[in-house]
């Protein structure tokens, strides 16, 4: 477990009030839904999810507070979300990452991945994900009601063990790491030469 450089911050966010944007497997904007309810009926939606690295490699992790709709205690990456209706992926990249580590990055687009998984508490995870990465040595402030440890791992570690410190991985991190690992090896190496302006229009709605 990582603090050194980790202090703690307070805000709170309300995931009963949060709306999602429904897409169809072109990621293509169909509507929008409640978050809690999109995840209970298992509606296709559009997601994010963030690679930070260090200067030596390792990516940064989270472990999900306990409290969390699903997943709790679980170690995920370093962050992941849902834009807002009429957000850009980028403008909700950068926003989630303050809200959960307090801290921003420069990102780039690195691939788009598909996964649908059962969860826990009835939910599912039905998502079009734009996969994004950077590189950042900058002090992090977790928010404690969304993650309750954070720790530096190389994506080898990852790969070959199912449990972090203990805890087992997300069923996203897994996904990522079972089917996209050569592509997030070679985006590890490409992350310092990119910045969040490569983002593809694309990703607006």
């Amino acid at each position: 477990m990582v603090w050194d450089m980790c202090l703690v911050k307070m805000t709170v966010s309300n995931d009963s009030e949060e709306f999602v944007i429904l897409v169809d497997e072109a990621d293509r904007f169909t509507g929008t839904g409640p978050k809690l309810e999109t995840h209970l009926e298992g509606l296709l939606h559009r997601a994010f999810s963030i690679f930070i690295f260090d200067d030596t490699g390792r990516t940064l992790i989270q472990r999900r507070a306990m409290t969390k709709y699903h997943s709790g205690g679980l170690w995920a990456n370093t962050c992941c979300g849902h834009p807002r209706p009429g957000e850009s992926i980028a403008a909700a990249a950068s926003r989630r990452l303050m809200e959960e580590l307090g801290f921003k990055a420069d990102l780039f687009f690195g691939f788009h991945s598909r996964y649908r998984a059962d969860l826990d508490h009835d939910m599912v995870e039905n998502e079009f994900v734009h996969v994004l990465f950077g590189v950042s040595d900058a002090a992090c402030y977790p928010e404690p009601t969304e993650v309750s440890e954070v720790d530096y791992c190389h994506l080898e570690d990852l790969r070959d063990a199912a449990l972090c410190n203990g805890s087992a991985q997300t069923v996203w991190l897994r996904h990522y790491l079972d089917t996209h690992f050569d592509e997030i090896l070679e985006l590890r190496q490409k992350s310092s030469l990119a910045t969040i302006s490569n983002l593809s229009t694309s990703t607006y709605v």
